[in-house]
């Protein structure tokens, strides 16, 4: 498949889960591109039962939960971004904790040609994506969550408890200045609290949308964190707590900023 085709057929998929239903017409002016090209990538996504088709259009999938999916598409150029920068960060023959989350998953393609290094997941879909030689994958058991595709509860913080010396790399789906990295459900927010009380450094990796608003459940606070992966610089207000807490800021520079845009509009 073409690269042109996957990031149209992740629009279409983004435009289902937000609004339930697309017709084919609405998404042929949307993305520029003829009713008959539509057709053909919605056909393909009702092959791997990643929707419905209906007349005139397609629908979501019935009794599927589309959460890890749904979260997938959203801000995913920024999120491309974020992993490859994120795994410049490692070098060969490091050991590593990698979350559950979509923007750490964007990690993997850059993680696969690396050497020697291992990756502590509690995602299984990320453990299958790292299938590959030179490449270590610790999968941390447990209670596995269809939805999210990974595994929590108390036999996954029992294995990390007996795991230290690597760099964790996590994401939030909020952030607080007086609250700290937060999570959306209870479970990650615990798993991941271990994940970097046992790590010998934290890189936390969150898109710009991170900044707004805190979630329900904290993970941590600010000053576990030693750098701050994201595409492009938060408010003046965000940079000023992150520089007085000795917080490195990773961005992208700009002719590699300039690369992703031009990718993100020839899709």
């Amino acid at each position: 498949m073409s690269t042109s085709s996957r990031r149209r057929r992740e629009v279409i998929l983004n435009e289902i889960y937000v609004a339930g239903h697309v017709t084919v017409r609405a998404l042929a002016g949307h993305l520029g591109v003829s009713q008959a090209t539509v057709r053909r990538d919605l056909r393909a996504l009702a092959a791997r039962d990643e929707v419905q088709l209906v007349y005139g259009g397609a629908s979501l999938v019935r009794n599927i939960d589309y959460s890890f999916r749904s979260k997938a598409t959203r801000n995913i150029e920024a999120k491309r971004t974020i992993g490859r920068l994120a795994a410049g960060l490692v070098r060969d023959g490091e050991q590593i904790f990698v979350d559950s989350g979509t923007t750490s998953f964007e990690m993997a393609p850059y993680l696969k040609m690396l050497r020697g290094i291992s990756v502590i997941v509690n995602s299984a879909r990320l453990a299958m994506e790292l299938d590959t030689a030179g490449l270590n994958v610790i999968i941390l058991g447990g209670q596995y969550r269809p939805e999210r595709m990974d595994t929590i509860g108390p036999l996954a913080t029992s294995t990390l408890e007996q795991l230290r010396g690597y760099t964790a790399f996590i994401g939030a789906d909020g952030l607080s200045r007086d609250f700290g990295l937060t999570a959306s459900d209870i479970e990650s927010a615990h798993l991941y609290r271990l994940a970097i009380r046992n790590a010998r450094e934290t890189v936390l990796l969150v898109d710009s949308s991170k900044f707004l608003k805190p979630s329900l459940f904290k993970i941590v606070d600010f000053d576990a964190v030693s750098r701050v992966v994201t595409e492009k610089s938060p408010a003046a207000e965000w940079a000023d707590f992150l520089a007085a807490r000795s917080v490195e800021l990773v961005l992208p520079d700009e002719d590699s900023l300039m690369d992703d845009t031009r990718k993100a509009g020839s899709a």
